[in-house]
């Protein structure tokens, strides 16, 4: 017992509190659940059809939800109990996924069902993923902000890219209806352990005032936003690096076959590789921050990843693409901490949910763009194209940027 507390203190610190480990709880099981739908979706989606034309749409409809809901999410979360949006969106999408399972198990299942069942479970996500994400600072210290978000990080990388995946395929080969049962039973959980979160009063500011009118609101959100300096260029920078990420990361399962000779063994083996990289960053985080200023961690980031795209632009070798694909992983939680961190340390709490809203929207719709931009580039002139113009890119970009990191960085330690 006493050996498994001192694990349980290193892997979750005591000073992080019971809500937190509450909310770290809820935020396994139902990554457990992603996970396994994680594999069997694309599983369900190719037992409908074969068309690539609608295969693809079956990502077009998990995207959408976040463009058009991503801020308007923000705002109800920055109106309601947080906790309450993400138990209530839970049990939404365990009802959807058990009537979905119900309907795989009639026989009674279609294309359009499916279709129709991503686009509700997306939309659900996006109103639990930002009141998950603007919980934090209401639970934890400020000073906290950084372990607390590496240690929902790592839980997410153990468990939705690593563990359940492989579980989600095993469930569907057993019955297609099975791991989508399995899902609803994970969200129904997560919707109850979130409940036995406390929120501290003195740090929860929600508004729950209904007299003002929703779209003033966000609009408020966004006005913020762009009225602050450091804040607005991290959500230009994350929306410039998603367009040079979005070109390259398109079409990086031809890259893997054409260009590196890597069947699809050999694909999961690079999507493993980030993932390690990334649970060995985030192991790392408590680390970096105490020794690294957030604005030095931050450019080192931004180097890394331009040059993976280098990296990529001129290897064949699949081991120095594994390499740099583990590298990179761990650059891409370390960066997603680091930015979240200082969003939650510098946006006031009643704003919190409706920037993140915004940053959301941005983070979408630089991959939207991006997306194309690297199949056109990769049809017209090689599949090392997109590489090079996303080399190119980040590079300019760090350049403009470099000075700003400071700033940015300081402004989320206020």
């Amino acid at each position: 017992m006493l050996l498994t507390g001192r694990v349980t203190d290193s892997l979750v610190p005591t000073r992080l509190g019971r809500s937190f480990r509450w909310l770290l709880a809820s935020s396994i099981i139902t990554n457990i659940g992603d996970g396994i739908a994680l594999a069997a979706g694309p599983l369900l989606v190719a037992s409908q059809t074969r068309d690539p034309f609608i295969v693809s749409s079956a990502v077009l409809v998990q995207w959408l939800p976040n463009l058009l809901f991503g801020i308007p999410a923000g705002a109800i979360a920055d109106r309601i109990d947080r906790r309450r949006i993400i138990a209530g969106v839970n049990l939404a999408r365990a009802a959807v996924l058990a009537v979905l399972a119900t309907t795989i198990a009639g026989g009674a299942i279609s294309i359009v069902v499916v279709l129709g069942a991503l686009f509700i479970l997306g939309t659900a996500e996006i109103f639990s993923d930002v009141a998950g994400e603007s919980l934090p600072p209401q639970v934890v210290e400020r000073a906290d902000l950084g372990i607390a978000n590496a240690r929902l990080t790592t839980a997410y990388l153990l468990t939705n890219q690593l563990v359940a995946p492989p579980i989600g395929a095993f469930l569907f080969a057993i019955g297609m209806a099975l791991p989508f049962a399995v899902n609803a039973v994970c969200f129904t959980l997560g919707a109850i352990l979130v409940t036995r979160v406390v929120i501290d009063v003195t740090k929860a500011e929600v508004s729950t005032t209904e007299e003002r009118h929703l779209r003033a609101e966000i609009v408020e959100g966004f006005s913020w936003l762009m009225g602050n300096p450091p804040m607005r260029t991290l959500a230009l920078t994350i929306v410039a690096f998603n367009v040079t990420y979005g070109a390259a990361w398109g079409v990086f399962v031809l890259y893997a076959s054409d260009r590196l000779g890597m069947g699809p063994v050999g694909f999961g083996l690079l999507t493993t590789a980030a993932a390690i990289g990334g649970i060995v960053g985030t192991a790392a985080y408590g680390r970096l921050e105490r020794r690294f200023s957030l604005g030095t961690i931050m450019r080192g980031g931004l180097l890394i990843e331009t040059f993976t795209h280098l990296s990529f632009a001129l290897t064949t070798s699949p081991i120095v693409a594994l390499v740099t694909m583990g590298v990179f992983g761990a650059h891409e939680f370390v960066w997603g901490t680091t930015s979240t961190v200082v969003r939650q340390r510098a946006v006031p709490d009643e704003l919190l949910g409706r920037v993140t809203g915004v940053y959301t929207v941005g983070l979408v719709g630089g991959l939207v763009i991006g997306t194309p931009i690297g199949g056109l580039l990769a049809r017209e002139f090689g599949i090392t194209a997109p590489f090079w113009f996303g080399f190119i890119g980040s590079a300019i970009l760090v350049i403009v940027l470099w000075q700003q990191f400071d700033k940015i960085a300081h402004e989320g330690a206020v």
